[in-house]
């Protein structure tokens, strides 16, 4: 029986997003289109009467600003958000910054989904040499995490987002639902992917054929134990969220033109 609701989203769309690039820690803002699906998701959230008490993101402006763009349109700004490094999106190592369709043709489609969607196949680790190497770990947020800098991941599989993310969750989310707080996670496709894997059940096979859209809410209704009672649920129009899903599965397919 259904005790708790969460909602969880995957932020709106950025630059890299819409070039069909690896983003990953590259703190890229949204663009127009998502400053529009995260205003989009704050009135479906207000047509449905939620009213949020907390709100978590990563640390990372896309996912900042869909929260506040979201609050913004509920009238909820006051409402308290933390951000954390733990919610940030998963760690792609060498792969950030290149194009999934270019690395569809040049390693197969098939390489480029287990690198994106797979559980445990980690893409190799960024170097120091990367071009956005420094722009990453100069940055003055990941001199403040709760781990040393050093210990940041370099690359990292789905496995690997949800071990680092588990502690967050039972340490500082988990207890606040469980007060009864209505609690907002505005965060990343991978990072929300593996928090669902992980309240949901959904075995490592299977978490593959999990997709999730920009900027569309998701609602999980959990039990006492915060176990799914049941599937999670994309909130708005199905056929449109359908076809924003397709998109995203897309991304790191070989484009074939028409014959």
């Amino acid at each position: 029986m259904s005790k708790y609701k969460l909602i969880m989203l995957r932020h709106g769309e950025g630059a890299w997003n819409k070039e069909n690039r690896f983003c990953s820690w590259v703190d890229q803002k949204l663009n127009s289109e998502g400053m529009q699906e995260a205003r989009n998701c704050g009135k479906q959230l207000k047509a449905l009467n939620f009213e949020f008490d907390l709100v978590f993101t990563s640390i990372l402006n896309r996912s900042i600003h869909t929260a506040w763009l979201i609050l913004e349109e509920l009238g909820q700004e006051w409402v308290p958000v933390e951000s954390s490094w733990r919610l940030n999106e998963r760690h792609y190592g060498a792969l950030i910054g290149l194009n999934r369709e270019q690395m569809a043709l040049n390693h197969g489609e098939e390489q480029v989904r287990l690198w994106r969607r797979s559980y445990s196949v980690t893409p190799p680790p960024i170097e120091v040499s990367h071009p956005y190497y420094h722009e990453i770990y100069n940055d003055r947020r990941y001199k403040v995490c709760d781990i040393p800098l050093d210990q940041l991941p370099r690359s990292e599989s789905l496995k690997d987002v949800l071990e680092r993310l588990l502690p967050y969750w039972n340490e500082r989310i988990a207890p606040e639902v469980l007060s009864g707080k209505t609690i907002l996670i505005s965060a990343h496709g991978n990072s929300s992917r593996a928090l669902l894997k992980h309240l949901e059940g959904i075995s490592d096979e299977d978490i593959i054929n999990i997709t999730l859209p920009t900027g569309v809410p998701i609602l999980l209704e959990l039990d006492e134990n915060l176990h799914a009672v049941g599937p999670h649920q994309f909130l708005g129009n199905q056929e449109a969220i359908q076809a924003a899903i397709k998109k995203v599965e897309d991304q790191g397919k070989v484009k074939r033109a028409d014959k």
